[in-house]
């Protein structure tokens, strides 16, 4: 029933102790931009450039809902929102550089599915330079954990909450039916992105920057500790057939 996974990667499957929302403000408050760490923790998995620029509008008086981050662009922030965002991405290279780990189980997880005939993607809301230096750390690629990796430049910079990501790996990975994909992530934005695709199971899991009352204000079909619950969530819910949890 379900053939392929998307999977988001920081707080999901790549542990970072909250290190991207920390990244994301202390970017901004060096550019005197008065958003909080709050702010940031329900607004991570999007494109930065245009998070960014959504929150310096929101600072200006515009008052736009977070799920039309991306239906609404601000081209007037754009050269400060880019000022505050090459601060931030020196910050994050610097800490994957040194830091990058997977989250407890989550490699376990995928070799799981590669074992029950589902596909494995990760999705990401990080530009190339982050998201290389996660890929480069990570070797998932090269140890054949994973079939593929996506990241905003590779749908013209439109992020999450837009579908075009998971939308982006279905096609490359020639799966068909929205109704066969799981999309799994820790953030308001992953649950969006699989809301709008929709894809047959959204679900959000509790190893990252959100709490449970967070996520349930979003749409979603289930909610989990982290990414260890995969294979028991499809044997029980999502499975038309056997499927082994060892």
């Amino acid at each position: 029933m379900i053939k392929l996974i998307v999977f988001d990667l920081s707080g999901t499957t790549v542990s970072d102790d909250n290190a991207v929302a920390k990244c994301l403000h202390k970017a901004s408050l060096q550019h005197g931009l008065s958003a909080s760490l709050s702010d940031f923790e329900k607004t991570i998995g999007t494109n930065k450039i245009h998070l960014y620029e959504y929150l310096i509008a929101r600072e200006h008086g515009f008052n736009l809902p977070f799920e039309q981050l991306e239906s609404v662009r601000f081209p007037a922030y754009h050269e400060k929102a880019m000022q505050i965002f090459d601060t931030y991405s020196m910050l994050m290279v610097d800490f994957y550089r040194n830091e990058v780990k997977p989250m407890p189980g989550a490699e376990s997880v995928f070799e799981w599915c590669h074992q029950n005939g589902i596909k494995v993607a990760t999705d990401t809301g990080f530009h190339r330079d982050v998201s290389n230096a996660i890929m480069d750390g990570l070797k998932w690629k090269e140890k054949g954990l994973i079939d593929l990796h996506l990241d905003v430049e590779d749908t013209d910079e439109i992020g999450r909450p837009a579908p075009y990501l998971i939308q982006k790996a279905m096609f490359k990975l020639s799966v068909q039916s929205v109704h066969t994909v799981m999309k799994i992530g820790d953030t308001p934005a992953d649950l969006l992105s699989g809301y709008h695709a929709g894809c047959i199971a959204n679900v959000g899991v509790l190893s990252g920057a959100n709490s449970r009352e967070i996520l349930v204000k979003y749409p979603h079909t289930d909610i989990v500790e982290d990414v260890t619950a995969v294979p028991t969530l499809i044997a029980q819910k999502y499975s038309s057939s056997h499927i082994v949890v060892k």
